[in-house]
């Protein structure tokens, strides 16, 4: 996906096309990324006869842990889409993988919980990435430090897009 494309940056300055090239093939990067983790969930999950839930489910589970949330704190913390959360809660609550009740103070909302069977869900998830981090860092396949850059550059992309949302609005 080699690019050799020259954009003008808003001082008029041009942006290297190497630069340009670099970062989409960062952002397709990503994109895969996010695609082969729900297959290794998924794989792992036929493995041990989970059929019932998905793996986005399998992370929402994963992500919610020990707290009770709503569906927007979920969207707001920028873990899920709107319409895929709530789709994604209803579902899991339907199977007993959550619980969930009506908020006291705004009747509207709903909170949700694990139930004991989404905790088990969730520490099949832990036990599978805890295999994959132990399995990296034996096998030698990226330093601690290394690993280490590539999460601080990340939350240095998530706070650059984060703040062009912000500006937009």
């Amino acid at each position: 996906m080699e690019q050799s494309v020259t954009v003008q940056h808003n001082m008029g300055l041009p942006l290297r096309g190497e630069y340009l090239a670099r970062y989409l093939d960062n952002l397709a990067l990503l994109e895969r990324l996010h695609r082969l983790l729900l297959d290794v969930i998924k794989d792992d999950f036929e493995r041990l006869g989970i059929v019932d839930i998905n793996p986005v489910q399998a992370l929402l589970l994963f992500n919610i842990s020990d707290h009770e949330v709503t569906a927007g704190e979920l969207k707001s913390r920028g873990y899920y889409q709107g319409s895929n959360v709530s789709y994604n809660l209803k579902k899991l609550v339907e199977l007993g993988y959550m619980h969930h009740e009506r908020c006291a103070v705004d009747r509207r909302a709903v909170r949700v919980r694990l139930t004991d069977q989404g905790q088990r869900v969730r520490e099949r998830i832990l036990d599978l990435f805890a295999r994959h981090a132990l399995r990296l860092h034996e096998e030698g396949v990226i330093e601690f430090a290394a690993l280490d850059a590539v999460a601080r550059t990340l939350k240095r992309m998530e706070r650059f897009w984060t703040d062009q949302i912000r500006y937009i609005y």
